[in-house]
């Protein structure tokens, strides 16, 4: 790691700390998620260490429905740290300098969201996002940047890329434990098996991160949409659109080559699903793949007998690393999959990282515990950018 950490930083300072505190919003309301609780572990070591906290952070992109105020961001984290948490309605200007001049020690402010100010969007290389009226009002207002938001550190905005290049600048908890977590495929040697368990609805992001880490991962489990575009490939009469779906034809005609190549070149590599679940008169049905001849319903999750599979494999393994849901977990009926593999990683005794997307959300929904696991990330592109190899432009802006 060659960036700062808050145990490089000398207390009772006024530091700017960017958050992601990005959420659902249903009929105009902010829900709470997991994200509040991470970044609140933060907020309270700055609280107890006497800092003047000024809070960044962003919601939704404009023109959508979720792209609201983060007034009542600022009451959901007051909730999760147990103190008063002001908010203003400004992000830099005169009501907000004047704000953060009165913060004491120990006070927390939120600033309104980023991506109301336009120098936050678009992305922009990191030099002129530091030079922007944004970033050149407040840098002059505070001892120190802290950047906690790696979930948003593919993004070159001003918030997190601007403020690294003309502050001192350091990473938070969240910054630092995602990274050191997700980067951990790449850097760490395992003595033992090394499997990666990989579903979702993107078949591009599961080939460009089987494609980069085929020399890290002995054993690749499939599901998703991406697992039953590979069982096409390997001539089973499935990964096609049904009714009125568009979800496989459009991604097959892009992906297939490679999936047919990937197969061909690290088909020892790859376990497929023997069987598929679908619904049936509102149930749970099952079907082994071996026996469909025509595709005529949409397989909404991998069956019984693949978890049975998988699971032995994931716990032989010294690390288990997943990236996207094996189903539809959100619906009970449909969860066998995703909660089945990730209650066989709770069972064993190895390195461990779920993330990408929402299938994090299923650990909570089904009864497991995060103690029972490595690591859980909150973060999704940034999670599969790490696991591609990519740089991740705010994270490149720290070590700077």
């Amino acid at each position: 790691m060659t960036f700062q950490t808050l145990d490089d930083l000398e207390d009772g300072q006024r530091v700017l700390v960017r958050l992601d505190l990005n959420s659902p919003v249903e009929d105009g309301e902010v829900q709470d998620n997991r994200r509040f609780d991470r970044h609140a572990e933060t907020i309270r070591e700055l609280v107890d260490r006497e800092f003047e906290i000024a809070v960044m952070a962003h919601q939704g992109r404009p023109g959508r429905d979720d792209f609201v105020s983060l007034e009542q961001h600022a009451d959901i984290l007051a909730d999760h740290i147990d103190q008063e948490v002001a908010f203003v309605d400004e992000t830099y200007g005169p009501q907000a300098i004047h704000d953060i001049a009165d913060l004491d020690s120990g006070d927390v402010l939120v600033l309104e969201n980023t991506r109301m100010c336009d120098d936050e969007l678009p992305e922009e290389d990191p030099e002129v996002k530091s030079q922007t009226e944004f970033v050149q009002t407040l840098k002059g207002e505070f001892d120190a940047y802290i950047n906690d938001a790696y979930s948003a550190a593919h993004r070159s905005h001003a918030s997190l890329v601007g403020f690294p290049l003309v502050m001192d600048a350091y990473a938070g908890r969240v910054m630092e434990t995602e990274y050191e977590a997700n980067t951990a495929i790449a850097e760490k040697e395992f003595d033992g098996q090394v499997t990666m368990v990989v579903g979702g609805t993107k078949a591009t992001d599961v080939i460009d991160v089987m494609t980069h880490l085929d020399e890290k991962v002995d054993d690749f489990l499939l599901g998703g949409i991406a697992g039953e575009l590979f069982l096409r490939a390997a001539g089973h009469p499935v990964g096609y659109d049904v009714d009125d779906a568009n979800l496989y034809d459009e991604q097959w005609e892009a992906n297939s080559e490679k999936i047919e190549s990937m197969l061909a070149d690290h088909g020892d590599q790859i376990t497929l699903a023997v069987d598929l679940a679908y619904e049936d008169d509102g149930d749970r049905a099952e079907q082994a793949v071996d026996d469909i001849e025509e595709k005529t319903v949409s397989y909404l999750d991998v069956g019984s007998e693949t978890v049975m599979e998988y699971s032995p494999i994931i716990r032989d393994s010294e690390a288990v690393f997943v990236k996207g849901a094996l189903g539809m977990f959100e619906d009970e009926r449909f969860s066998v999959g995703t909660a089945g593999v990730l209650e066989a990683i709770a069972d064993t005794n190895c390195f461990s990282v779920v993330g990408g997307g929402d299938t994090s959300r299923a650990i909570e929904m089904y009864g497991m515990s995060e103690d029972e696991f490595g690591h859980v990330s909150i973060a999704g592109g940034a999670y599969i950018r790490a696991l591609t190899g990519a740089k991740l432009v705010g994270v490149e802006a720290l070590k700077r």
